[in-house]
């Protein structure tokens, strides 16, 4: 393929009507929502001159999307995402609505600005998984990376000039105003989902309800020895990040001597850095692996939190903020893609959501510790701190490679159905599966082995109890069995076995001497 038809393809998704539509009124909204952000940033500013305080907005912002990430990801995929998202829109106007009235009032306190804020974070939180569960709705399979990849980057678009925007609305016409003009971004996203059609879904007969999904997401989680490392790594890297985020409005007021606007500026700075990330980063990727690029992103972090100390003009602190974002977007897009490229596709959404509770809950938890730490010691020396921490266990934890993520996890519908004597009904369970297998002895230590791999495989899919087992009476004959809480979940369990699952199963196979295929048998609760 040449050049301009690569370069084509990236942007192929903004012909998609629905797509483009909702992607420009998506960008629209993010433009409002950061610059409500600033505003409010700012503002708790000349409320309290605690620290303390100040990162407290941070945490209640972010709070939410921990606690309720996974339960989010559910929803969006049982409930109507169209209508969803659509209530979530509202509830989010009505927040900044309250806070143009608070503020315009003289009313608005640092107890209010938490409390909105929070309910903001709750429909940040409700609404972050539905947006991305809809776009393989939107376009072509065969798009869908360039989807993804334009989200990303109007994301920062909105990052880059929302912030910039907030910053000289509200040092230009107030607090009001600002609030106010992100109430209008939402009614664009609204009437843009009300012009959407989406096509009613088809009940296959095995939809989940939301505590089956919860469950089944949960398991999932457990039984990920991948995902278990991608979200340590994360965890690790967000607990120290999340300070120069959580100071940045002290940092611009007291020791860069900054105003509202300046605060926009810098933040905006984050966002052109993080989009001209973007464009370096397929150079960065020829060279180093994820964990390289994770080690890379925490140095150039820790470098612009150690500038900072040293309280430099205005605009060398502005430059310093472009390399920050340049940090940001990479350590964001290292981990998701990573994220993503282990979870299959019936798990995608629970997956990541568990991902963004982790994330969240570290900027949370980070926030709220550095805000702590700063009333005691200092904005300088906790940015020191911070500093220290993120390099040294950007260093340690290096070791803790990242899974590659090359697995074949497309569903591969290997399994026959089930022998029925009669109808079962769906919620009827729990059901035991067992494989009989005939095993030479002396094979037994690594048929063993395999079947250790192959039970994270029964557990991520569906399996909530595993185990082998051995006949007393005829030492080749082993049992392998697996409990499933319901006939649908198995049912279910069937369609989600990838083929890197049986890759796995095939290993264990290869030990198997009987005459024919092992036994399988389903037993139902009485």
């Amino acid at each position: 393929m040449t050049e301009p038809q690569k370069s084509a393809g990236a942007f192929a998704p903004l012909r998609q009507p629905v797509f483009a539509v909702l992607w420009a009124a998506t960008v629209l909204g993010n433009i409002g929502s950061f610059m409500r952000d600033v505003a409010s940033s700012w503002l708790v500013t000349d409320l309290s001159a605690s620290p303390t305080a100040v990162a407290l907005i941070q945490t209640a912002a972010t709070l939410p999307i921990f606690l309720l990430a996974i339960p989010a990801g559910v929803l969006s995929d049982i409930l109507d995402r169209r209508r969803f998202l659509i209530f979530v829109q509202v509830l989010l106007a009505a927040v900044s609505g309250t806070l143009l009235v608070l503020s315009h009032t003289g009313a608005l306190t640092v107890e209010y600005l938490i409390a909105l804020t929070f309910v903001g974070g709750i429909g940040a939180a409700l609404m972050g998984p539905t947006w991305q569960s809809i776009v393989p709705e939107l376009v072509p399979r065969s798009e869908l990376k360039g989807a993804v990849a334009l989200n990303s980057l109007g994301i920062n678009i909105a990052r880059s000039i929302g912030p910039a925007a907030g910053g000289l609305i509200l040092a230009s016409f107030g607090a009001a105003a600002t609030y106010g003009l992100d109430v209008l971004s939402y009614v664009f996203v609204i009437a843009a989902l009300l012009w959407w059609k989406r096509p009613a879904a088809v009940d296959s007969g095995l939809s989940e309800n939301f505590f089956g999904a919860f469950r089944a997401g949960i398991r999932y989680t457990r039984a990920s020895k991948e995902l278990h490392v991608v979200l340590l790594r994360a965890a690790v890297f967000f607990v120290f990040a999340s300070s120069v985020w959580a100071l940045l409005p002290l940092v611009a007021r007291q020791m860069l001597g900054g105003t509202a606007s300046f605060y926009g500026i810098l933040l905006g700075a984050v966002g052109a850095g993080a989009i001209g990330g973007a464009l370096v980063m397929p150079r960065l990727r020829a060279r180093l692996d994820a964990d390289g690029m994770l080690l890379l992103a925490s140095l150039l972090t820790a470098a612009v939190m150690g500038g900072l100390v040293f309280a430099p003009p205005q605009w060398l602190a502005v430059l310093m903020l472009l390399v920050l974002g340049l940090g940001w977007i990479i350590a964001l897009t290292t981990l998701n893609g990573v994220a993503q490229s282990i979870l299959p596709n019936w798990v995608r959404g629970r997956g990541l959501a568990v991902y963004l509770t982790v994330f969240n809950g570290a900027m949370a938890a980070g926030s709220l510790g550095w805000g702590l730490i700063a009333q005691q010691i200092g904005v300088p020396a906790t940015l020191v701190a911070g500093a220290a921490g993120l390099v040294v266990m950007g260093m340690v934890f290096h070791r803790v490679r990242l899974p590659a993520g090359e697995a074949d996890l497309q569903a591969s519908n290997h399994w026959p159905e089930p022998l029925l004597a009669e109808p079962v009904a769906h919620d009827r369970g729990p059901v035991m599966i067992q494989v009989e297998y005939r095993i030479r002895k002396e094979d037994r230590p690594a048929f063993l082995a395999a079947m250790k791999k192959l039970s994270l495989e029964r557990r991520r899919d569906g399996a909530y109890a595993w185990g082998v087992q051995e006949h007393t009476a005829d030492a080749e004959r082993v049992m392998e069995w697996f409990l499933v809480e319901s006939w649908a979940e198995h049912l279910r369990q069937h369609h989600r076995v990838s083929h890197a699952d049986a890759d796995l199963q095939a290993e264990a196979l290869r030990f198997h001497i009987g005459p024919g295929k092992p036994e399988v048998h389903h037993f139902l609760a009485l």
